[in-house]
């Protein structure tokens, strides 16, 4: 039995019930005064929504009723609604299980709390906030099983698993994980530090916020109550004796700075950037003030990600796709690389099913683009070149894009050629 959390009613692993049972739960819960059946639906839905994967639970309220959406591999999903008074009393009962005040509905409010599954525990962050129409909340669901993947399981193709084993082994210097919000890269850094940390290693994060807890590391959060961000965290890291440093995202030129001067003081320093792809994290961060000499000296690595939806096994099929279909929703470079002088071609295409919840697709995969800082890279960084000429010495020297690695996960088949299309226009 998994130790009881204080505030968390679930204190063993229950099985997730249907949409349907639960469907039966909100109107029993409806007439319940005791809270009793409130409660038992509140536990369902995190049940529910961990079964099928979720990231996120939204409960968002409306002018007639609310709805509770689930967010899976990446996409909003409307999963049930519910009268607004029982909407209120699902978000008073949330505010005691997180440890927020239940007296305050006009102000934003953050809190955590934990629940027990047949095959671990997940870490709940709640974020409450007041709308013109009541409150809504988001619950983000932390699973320790997302957090166990090693770098070996995300997917990198040889060569690019071997720049960051090469980045991760040399003495100091930096290594960036960039792409949007949701795009892995805190998943990707995680599985880095899991490499780094032995014994005779001193590991030390900021984080905002710390979303899972790794042993042997010594892990600091973003306290804004408190004036630690991020630069004031990194700042007081540096006096720790660290042998490696995680700063959970460059935001700003205090903070690259510090970050700079880390690593070329003789740390392993590993951080996040927003950048659409790695050769951008080059002109990101000397607009924040870093001298080209000290980033060329400094970073070793930076690695773009995104994920994509797996296709649904049970579902998927192959179906012929000719150049002429896709050519409105493609560029010519993307058509080419995707047919190699064909005109046709057997793709994946899905139509949904009860396995992928009529989704037609079921877990996701992760691209990359991984570029290696080399020498000659260095010698363009010095030189303030654009984005553009640093990213065609890379592909020069064999780093495979974003999109062409989308695309061979396309024609082996782990994708469908939409859904590259959606996730390359984030």
């Amino acid at each position: 039995m998994a130790k009881k959390k204080e505030g968390s009613k679930i204190t063993q692993p229950i099985k997730a019930q249907t949409r349907e049972r639960i469907d039966e739960d909100i109107k029993k819960a409806l007439t319940d005064t005791s809270g009793n059946a409130t409660s038992k639906l509140y536990d369902e839905v995190l049940l529910f929504a961990h079964a099928f994967r979720s990231s996120d639970i939204h409960l968002e309220p409306d002018k007639d009723e609310a709805r509770i959406r689930l967010r899976i591999d990446g996409i909003l999903h409307d999963y049930f609604t519910i009268p607004n008074e029982l909407h209120h009393r699902i978000i008073a009962l949330l505010k005691i299980r997180t440890h927020m005040r239940t007296d305050e509905h006009r102000a934003p409010q953050d809190g955590r709390d934990s629940f027990a599954t047949a095959t671990g525990t997940v870490d709940v962050r709640a974020s409450v906030m007041p709308t013109n129409v009541g409150e809504k909340a988001v619950l983000r669901l932390l699973s320790s099983e997302s957090h166990n993947l090693t770098l070996e399981q995300l997917g990198f193709e040889k060569k690019d698993y071997d720049v960051i084993i090469r980045a991760i082994h040399k003495p100091w210097g930096m290594i960036l994980t960039t792409g949007p919000t949701g795009s892995g890269k805190t998943t990707t850094i995680y599985a880095i530090l899991e490499i780094l940390n032995k014994r005779s290693i001193n590991i030390s994060t900021i984080e905002d916020p710390v979303e899972f807890f790794i042993s042997g590391v010594n892990q600091s959060q973003v306290d804004s109550s408190a004036k630690l961000t991020f630069a004031k965290g990194l700042r007081a890291l540096v006096r720790q004796d660290p042998d490696v440093i995680m700063v959970g995202e460059i935001r700003d030129e205090e903070t690259a700075q510090i970050a700079v001067n880390a690593a070329l003081t003789g740390h392993k320093l590993l951080s996040t950037l927003h950048t659409n792809n790695a050769a951008t994290t080059i002109p990101r961060l000397l607009d924040m003030g870093v001298e080209p000499f000290l980033l060329a000296s400094t970073l070793n690595a930076a690695v773009s990600q995104r994920l994509m939806r797996r296709a649904c096994e049970a579902c998927r099929k192959k179906k012929e796709r000719s150049r002429a279909d896709l050519e409105a929703s493609l560029d010519e470079q993307t058509l080419e690389l995707l047919f190699q002088g064909k005109t046709k071609l057997q793709l994946i295409e899905v139509t949904g099913c009860a396995e992928c919840n009529n989704t037609g697709y079921k877990g996701r995969v992760g691209i990359y683009e991984v570029m290696e800082v080399t020498e000659a890279i260095q010698k363009l960084i010095v030189k303030r070149v654009s984005s553009q000429e640093i990213e065609d010495m890379a592909v020069a020297e064999g780093m495979t894009t974003l999109i062409q690695n989308g695309v061979e996960k396309v024609r082996e088949g782990e994708t469908t050629i939409e859904e590259l299309i959606r996730v390359m226009k984030e």
